[in-house]
């Protein structure tokens, strides 16, 4: 079977894999208790990293804005400049690329070891869809610890980029806010908690999908985990482009 073939067929596996999903999570009973297993599981390995790589994600920012808007003559924006790139586009995306390769990675192993051993096909003999029962708590729970996360990110990202900015560069303190206040406006963060929603549930389903369909015993699994993580990062991009451009569309920017 070509590769277009495989490719094109994998898609439509995973877009009624998506569907088969969100059916899911109007059907009762709900999985309150996995729910919270999962959320908490995925938030305590994803919150020390996502901040501190949030941090030099701050300060890179701050410091490129910095040079640039100076070489421009408009050092009076740096604050503006900072403080949107991080809200809009740096947070969501340093959430989704954690909670994808620290939770989803876990998610997908934990799955494909459970088709290994012919758990799953154990729950559907008596009567349990383990869609319902395993994968939609798990998507719930990686978008609400995206949502939570990504203002964790944000704060955090936000005062580094601050810190270098007025004590690296020189900075003004009164200025780097102002500018913000000036330019930003409430669907710029908005956006960001819409995108860390979307990643959220990406990486999740990713997961989900590809360690339900892991084969080949341990090193079936290893590969599933592996495939995952590099297709949410990709999904997770193309993600983020498709949501930033119909932003811009439909919402008109401050100052402009």
């Amino acid at each position: 079977m070509s590769w277009p073939v495989v490719v094109v067929r994998s898609a439509g596996e995973f877009f009624a894999f998506c569907l088969d999903a969100l059916r899911g999570l109007f059907r009762r009973p709900v999985q309150v208790r996995e729910f919270v297993q999962q959320a908490w599981f995925i938030s305590s390995v994803s919150i020390l990293p996502a901040a501190l790589v949030s941090i030099p994600f701050g300060a890179v920012i701050a410091l490129q804005l910095g040079s640039l808007v100076r070489q421009l003559g408009a050092q009076s924006f740096t604050g503006a400049a900072s403080v949107l790139a991080v809200v809009r586009e740096a947070g969501p995306i340093v959430t989704a690329l954690i909670i994808a390769g620290a939770g989803g990675s876990a998610i997908c192993a934990d799955l494909g070891s459970r088709k290994i051993r012919e758990e799953l096909d154990a729950m559907q003999v008596l009567g349990i869809d383990p869609i319902q029962r395993l994968v939609v708590p798990r998507v719930l729970a990686s978008m609400l610890v995206a949502v939570l996360l990504n203002g964790l990110v944000s704060v955090v990202g936000v005062s580094g980029g601050y810190l270098f900015n007025v004590v690296m560069q020189g900075g003004t303190p009164g200025a780097y806010l102002a500018s913000f206040q000036a330019l930003g406006q409430l669907p710029d963060l908005l956006v960001g908690e819409v995108k860390a929603v979307l990643f959220g549930a990406a990486a999740a389903l990713v997961a989900c999908y590809k360690g339900m369909n892991a084969r080949g015993g341990p090193k079936g699994v290893g590969d599933a985990v592996n495939q995952s993580v590099v297709l949410t990062f990709m999904l997770l991009f193309a993600l983020n482009f498709v949501v930033t451009a119909m932003y811009f569309q439909l919402v008109p920017q401050k100052g402009s």
